[in-house]
C-alpha cells in the first residue's frame, strides 16, 4: 500500500515536472520569438530612419577631420551663412578650397606675374578675404530668395492636392516628392517629422526659423488658419500661387534690366588689377614704384575707390519688390 502511494507521488511529481517542464520551453520559444521580431523591427525601423534621415560616411583621415570641424560649434555660423547663400558646401570644404584658392594664387603671381613672395601672400590672402565677404554679399538670402520661387509651384501642388480630397500631409508629400530643392529637402524634412509624430503646425515652424521672409510667413500662416478654422484651401491656395508667381515674374524682369550694371559692377574691378598685373608681367619692375610710400597711398585710394564703386553699383541695382 505504501509503495503503491509513493509509486503515485512519484508519478505525479514527474508529470508536474514535465508540465513545467513543456511551459518553460513554450515560454523560451516564445519570448525568442517575440525577441527576434523585435530585432527585426528594429533593424527595419533603423533602415527608415536612415532612409529619412541618411548620414554622409566619410572614411578618410581629413574626411574625418573635415567631420568633426563641421559638428563643432565653431563651424555653425558658417555654416548658417552657407545656407542662407544657397552654396551647397561643408564648412569644412568651404575652407578647404580657400586653401587651395590660397595656393594657386600664389603660385599664380609668384610664377606668373613675377611678384615678390611676401607679396604674393598678402595678395593673395587679401583677395580671399575680399571674396569671401563678397560672396555672401552678393549671394545674401538667396536660399530664401531660390526658396520664394518655388512657393507659386507649392501652392499650385497643394491647391491640386486638396481638390483632389487629398489630406494637407499627403499633400506635403507630393511637395517634397516632385519639388527641387531647396523646397523639396524641406518639406521632406516635414514629411518625415511628421511621420515620427510631430504635430504639423510644430514641423512647419521648425522651416520658418531657417527662412523667415514674409512670402513664407504669409504661406505658413495660410496653412495654419486654414487646418484650425477650416474653409476652401485650395481657393486661397490658388489665389496665393497667381500672387507668388506675378511677384517672381516681376523680380526676374528686374534681374534682367539690371543684369548689365551688375555685370559691370564685377568687371570694373577686377580690368585694372589684370591690366596692372600683366604689365608688370611684361615690363619688368613696373609695380616696384607702388611699394615706395607714395606709391602706397595711390594704390590703396585705388582699391577704396574700386570698393566704393563696387558698393555703389550694387546698391543702385538691388531694387526690392
Amino acid at each position: 500500500m505504501t509503495a503503491c502511494l509513493i509509486r503515485k507521488e512519484v508519478q505525479a511529481l514527474a508529470t508536474s515536472i514535465a508540465i513545467l517542464y513543456s511551459v518553460a520551453v513554450l515560454l523560451g520559444l516564445w519570448g525568442s520569438y517575440f525577441f527576434l521580431g523585435y530585432r527585426s523591427q528594429q533593424r527595419e525601423w533603423k533602415q527608415r530612419v536612415n532612409q529619412w534621415f541618411p548620414e554622409e560616411r566619410r572614411k578618410s583621415k581629413i574626411s574625418v577631420l573635415g567631420d568633426k570641424f563641421d559638428r563643432s560649434q565653431s563651424a555653425e555660423p558658417l555654416a548658417q551663412k552657407l545656407q542662407n547663400a544657397n552654396v551647397a558646401l561643408l564648412p569644412s570644404e568651404y575652407v578647404g578650397v580657400h586653401i587651395l584658392g590660397f595656393l594657386a594664387l600664389f603660385v599664380l603671381l609668384f610664377n606668373v606675374f613675377n611678384v615678390p613672395p611676401f607679396v604674393s601672400m598678402l595678395v593673395s590672402l587679401l583677395v580671399l578675404y575680399i571674396a569671401h565677404y563678397l560672396l555672401f554679399f552678393i549671394r545674401k538670402n538667396k536660399y530664401e530668395e531660390r526658396f520664394n520661387e518655388q512657393l507659386a509651384e507649392i501652392c499650385r501642388l497643394l491647391g491640386n492636392a486638396a481638390r483632389s480630397g487629398l489630406t494637407i500631409n499627403q499633400g506635403l508629400e507630393i511637395v517634397a516628392r516632385e519639388v527641387p530643392a531647396p523646397a523639396g529637402p524641406e518639406f521632406s524634412r516635414i514629411v518625415n517629422e511628421l511621420k515620427l509624430g510631430v504635430p504639423i503646425e510644430t514641423a512647419l515652424r521648425s522651416v520658418q526659423k531657417r527662412n523667415k521672409s514674409r512670402e513664407f510667413q504669409l504661406f505658413i500662416a495660410t496653412i495654419l488658419i486654414q487646418k484650425k478654422t477650416g474653409g476652401n484651401l485650395a481657393a486661397t491656395l490658388e489665389s496665393m500661387g497667381h500672387t507668388l508667381e506675378d511677384r517672381k515674374v516681376l523680380t526676374q524682369t528686374i534681374k534682367t534690366m539690371t543684369s548689365e550694371q551688375r555685370y559691370i559692377s564685377l568687371i570694373i574691378p577686377a580690368m585694372p588689377v589684370f591690366i596692372l598685373l600683366m604689365m608688370n608681367n611684361i615690363i619688368e619692375g613696373f609695380t616696384d614704384p607702388l611699394w615706395t610710400g607714395p606709391g602706397l597711398i595711390i594704390l590703396v585710394l585705388f582699391l577704396t575707390g574700386l570698393l566704393i564703386s563696387f558698393v555703389l553699383i550694387r546698391k543702385i541695382t538691388n531694387i526690392r519688390v
